[in-house]
């Protein structure tokens, strides 16, 4: 039977990236929601196998100026409260966060760029491929959150201590990113050009510069990562 995987995409060039090649390897079919067109109530995003929630230039707490944000958590809520296997991607975690009640708030220094993070003993064993490589991760983002009750911290660096979280084996949600590719970067540096520009120490030679020196390295850690999180969610499942 085959396995279905349904991500929430916020907008078009933030995608699974390296996530989808290394879903549909695994025997997933793969497909999108886009938010403020589609249904996020739909029953759909219950039924899934896994649910992605992507990446988004807005904040979780902007419900007045998008109202499809409220679908889209209440959701999220109800899968993680049947444990069904999420996954949270910046944007996609802070909703996560959202759904379990935490405060999702502005943080006080913009992230845009790699860089590395320190793991918890959590974090080393659910981020494991990952955490081992140590990796540079793409960071993108100046919103941040409280620590979910019940959650247990993966990740932190030097400017927010949360960066991601797990709730059982069943959720994961990383305020940076894994799963953005080198070629998909392009893209990005296009559609956040206005983001960029108003960065102050960012631009996009020295942010493309970055992605080619990490980002090969961080496809391949990011797919193993995906992998190994995935066979935790399945004997979680199998066992509920």
């Amino acid at each position: 039977m085959t396995k279905t995987a349904v991500a929430i995409r916020h907008v078009a060039f933030e995608d699974l990236g390296s996530f989808e090649p290394a879903l549909r390897q695994l025997g997933f079919e793969v497909s999108y929601r886009e938010a403020g067109l589609d249904d996020l109530a739909d029953p759909a995003l219950l039924a899934a196998d896994l649910l992605v929630v992507l990446g988004g230039p807005i904040g979780a707490y902007e419900d007045d100026s998008y109202p499809f944000l409220g679908d889209e958590i209440a959701s999220i809520e109800k899968r993680l409260a049947r444990q069904r296997p999420t996954i949270g991607v910046c944007l996609g975690a802070q909703l996560m966060a959202c759904a379990l009640d935490a405060r999702v708030y502005p943080g006080g220094v913009k992230e845009i760029g790699y860089g590395t993070l320190t793991y918890s003993d959590a974090g080393r064993r659910v981020l494991a491929p990952v955490a081992e490589a140590e990796a540079a991760v793409l960071h993108w983002h100046g919103d941040t959150f409280d620590l979910p009750e019940g959650a247990v911290r993966l990740a932190s660096n030097q400017h927010y201590e949360n960066q991601a979280f797990a709730l059982g084996d069943f959720a994961l949600a990383t305020q940076f990113h894994i799963e953005a590719t080198v070629e998909g970067l392009e893209r990005w540096f296009i559609g956040h050009t206005l983001e960029i520009a108003t960065t102050p120490g960012v631009d996009v030679p020295g942010l493309r510069a970055q992605a080619r020196r990490f980002g090969d390295g961080l496809a391949t850690a990011s797919a193993a990562t995906l992998e190994t999180w995935l066979h935790s969610a399945e004997r979680e499942a199998a066992s509920a």
